[in-house]
């Protein structure tokens, strides 16, 4: 199965539905069935933003499953839509226009055990145990 590792908080915060697109500077053709990797980088200026949550970030580990349903442009209008969604959670992109990238829509998000496991760059393969 496709595997992405996202840093944390985000990688939880996708895990927890809080953040349905995942951003990256290359666009994807993928669709379909893919396990959220929360990386051993942490982003320590949004782990601030985001520590009133009360939620915990593990890292170095799987945690979530979900499906990457569509992949868009980062666009004024997208901008703009994700301010009315979640300023907080999308501030990053929001406030600096001038970041140029593709959005990765997630939708059917579970969490999972987690499963300790190091990650990788780009779009990434793990066998996954389909009975879990």
């Amino acid at each position: 199965m496709k595997v992405i590792t996202i840093k944390q908080p985000f990688a939880t915060l996708i895990a927890e539905g809080l953040k349905r697109y995942e951003f990256r500077t290359w666009k994807t053709k993928y669709r379909g069935e893919i396990l959220i990797h929360a990386g051993k980088s942490i982003d320590k200026k949004a782990m601030k933003k985001f520590e009133r949550l009360g939620l915990s970030y593990p890292t170095g580990c799987i945690i979530a499953k979900a499906m990457i349903t569509d992949c868009v442009l980062v666009d004024d209008l997208l901008r703009k839509n994700l301010s009315k969604e979640n300023e907080l959670v999308y501030s990053g992109v929001i406030k600096h226009p001038e970041w140029e990238g593709y959005g990765f829509l997630l939708e059917n998000v579970e969490k999972i055990p987690p499963i300790s496991v190091n990650g990788k760059l780009g779009l990434w393969n793990y066998t996954y145990p389909e009975n879990k």
